[in-house]
């Protein structure tokens, strides 16, 4: 089971990858024709707007699982143990529900627009709504299991540190 979980987020990255290298690819290529050639690709504009925006929104899904996101340590790493389990079990509830919100909001917003078309591409505006829908539910997942660690005492000190401001090594 840890083998498909790892690959899914080595699949993330290499969604990440490929999405920076078309964004790159086609505002540089832009750039280019606009200024050697007076011409330009209409395309590139729209396309990389809707890569910046799935960029943004699967890179947040790596970057929660990696422990990445900024954090205020200053009062869990003054807590004991007990209390820094207690606010890591507070931390992934509230964390689920900002989640769930959020996942919630993007549905109706492509509920909204998923009939609504991009001007240039004819893409359904879903495509950019929808990404919302993965970054909630994946938040949501991944908090969901730190929170089944803490409650089940498989926390792990390095994860425990990481989460107090400490630099260790994730237990994932």
């Amino acid at each position: 089971m840890q083998w498909i979980i790892d690959w899914f987020y080595r699949f993330l990255g290499l969604v990440l990858t490929v999405l920076l290298a078309g964004m790159v690819v086609m505002v540089f290529g832009n750039v280019v024709l606009r200024y050697a050639f007076n011409t330009g690709w209409m395309i590139s504009e729209e396309l990389s707007r809707f890569f910046f925006v799935w960029l943004t929104f699967t890179g947040a899904v790596l970057t929660f699982k990696e422990h990445s996101h900024m954090g205020i340590e200053t009062l869990t790493s003054r807590l004991s143990r007990r209390g820094q389990l207690l606010c890591m079990a507070a931390t992934n509830l509230i964390i689920m529900a900002c989640a769930y919100i959020f996942a919630a909001g993007a549905w109706e917003q492509l509920e909204v627009n998923a009939t609504m078309y991009a001007p240039v591409t004819g893409l359904s505006l879903a495509w950019v709504y929808g990404i919302g829908m993965f970054t909630g539910a994946g938040v949501f997942v991944i908090a969901g299991f730190r929170l089944l660690t803490v409650l089940t005492g498989k926390v792990s000190d390095a994860e425990l540190d990481r989460f107090a401001g400490g630099h260790g090594a994730s237990a994932e």
